[in-house]
Formats: C-alpha cells, structure tokens, sequence
C-alpha cells in the first residue's frame, strides 16, 4: 500500500547528506527523527538537473519560515549520497541548510507511491506530515514543472489552524466554523 492522506507515513532510514566537512558530511535519518515537527518531504527525480535546484534552493531561501511554524524539511532522490554531495560541492545549490536523504534502493520512493518504475527516478511529490506521523498533504507534479514554495507554506498554515480553510485561505483570515 502507498501513502495517502490520513494515513501514518511510511518509515524510512536513509544516508543523508548533512554538511560539507570532511568526516562529517553523511547522517542516517529516519522519520522518527521528524516526530513531534511538521515535516515538509519532497521528493525531486535527479541531481544535476535543471528544475530541481530551482526547488532545492527556494526550499533553502524559505527555511526560516518553515521553522518558524515548527516544520523541519527534508529533500529526497534516488541519487546516491555520493552524488548529492558532488552536487553539494559543485556548488549548485549554495549554501543548504537541510539535509538530502539518498533512496539509492527506491523503497522510500516506492513507499511514497511516486516512483517512475519506468525511469527508475522519483517524481516530484511533496508530503506535509504532521507531528504525530500522519501525512496531512500530497502533491504530485509533472518532471518539468517546479512546485510552489508559497502554496507549500499556505497549505501548512493552513493545516495548523485546525478550522476548515474554504479556497485560497491565507493566514490571518477567518477559518469556516467548526
């Protein structure tokens, strides 16, 4: 079964890509380290391409908000880690403050029901999941169009009201009753 709305998230436990310095550039990270955040996951198809460092770093240039509103977030491909370091030091995507978590076996990407059995890359789906590990949003986008970090935050905002947001709520405005 994939991942849907409403349902527990599936786990994983992935190398990640954590920083530059040597010795010290690889983590392992499992969803249970998320647990008690939001937690943004996106999944992107490949490093060294052209849409995906567009997303990569306007994930990178809005982190302050995410965290502002308790959500930590997290870049996922089915590169190796290898990869996403070389990319990392080719500068590409300045300066990143989170990590990028390599599904180099494609399980997660399975799990999340956005892998392209065909390409064997991931497609681009977003999940926003809650603190207590229950997908709350998903999205998934053609390879060639970018997603919008601005949506991202106002579907997060929105989630964390708790009231029923009618179409094109944006924070500060009334919730629909409940």
């Amino acid at each position: 079964m994939t991942a849907q709305v409403g349902m527990a998230a599936p786990d994983f436990a992935l190398d990640a890509v954590t920083g530059t310095e040597p010795g010290r550039e690889f983590s392992r990270l499992s969803l249970n380290d998320f647990r008690k955040k939001w937690l943004v996951l996106f999944f992107y198809p490949a490093d060294f391409t052209f849409v995906c460092p567009t997303e990569i770093k306007g994930f990178n240039d809005n982190l302050n908000t995410f965290r502002k509103l308790g959500a930590e977030v997290v870049g996922i491909s089915t590169d190796s880690k290898w990869s996403h370091l070389a990319w990392i030091k080719r500068g590409d995507l300045g300066k990143l403050d989170y990590p990028l978590l390599a599904d180099f076996t494609k399980k997660t990407a399975r799990l999340y029901g956005v892998l392209d059995e065909e390409t064997g890359v991931a497609k681009r789906g977003l999940f926003i999941i809650d603190p207590q590990g229950v997908i709350q949003y998903q999205v998934v986008h053609n390879a060639d169009v970018g997603r919008s970090i601005e949506e991202t935050i106002r579907v997060l905002e929105a989630l964390q009201t708790g009231g029923l947001c009618p179409l094109g709520w944006k924070p500060g405005q009334k919730t629909l009753g409940r």
